[in-house]
């Protein structure tokens, strides 16, 4: 998580939160494996979406789940982009913006697991 928040950083784009769910549930005496949540965006890229969309918003801005199982490998997970697009309906004219976010998405991808 530490790579793709720096990242995202280093790109200009916002970070909105870091939510550690792992931490939220020890403080009300659960227990769940290391699940953290970063929820980051940029308003020149989203605002668009949501004015050919605005229920897009639901999903927006961007999120990226790294997470283990109980074996202790580390996962990253996040929803397509262009799953969004076809959820929300997004006009044709939206298609470079999804794609821009898909790039953007598996290059972090890439950064976080060193396969970049």
């Amino acid at each position: 998580m530490n790579r793709i928040e720096t990242e995202v950083r280093a790109m200009g784009l916002t970070v909105f939160a870091n939510i550690d769910h792992a931490a939220s549930a020890a403080a009300v005496g659960l227990s769940l494996l290391p699940t953290e949540l970063l929820i980051f965006g940029s308003a020149r890229a989203g605002t668009p979406l949501m004015q050919a969309a605005r229920t897009i918003g639901i999903d927006l801005p961007l999120k990226v789940l790294v997470w283990q199982d109980e074996a202790r490998k580390t996962w990253l997970s996040y929803s397509d982009p262009d799953w969004l697009a076809q959820r929300h309906r997004c006009a044709a004219n939206a298609t470079a913006t999804i794609e821009a976010m898909a790039t953007l998405l598996d290059s972090l991808a890439a950064t976080a697991t060193g396969s970049a």
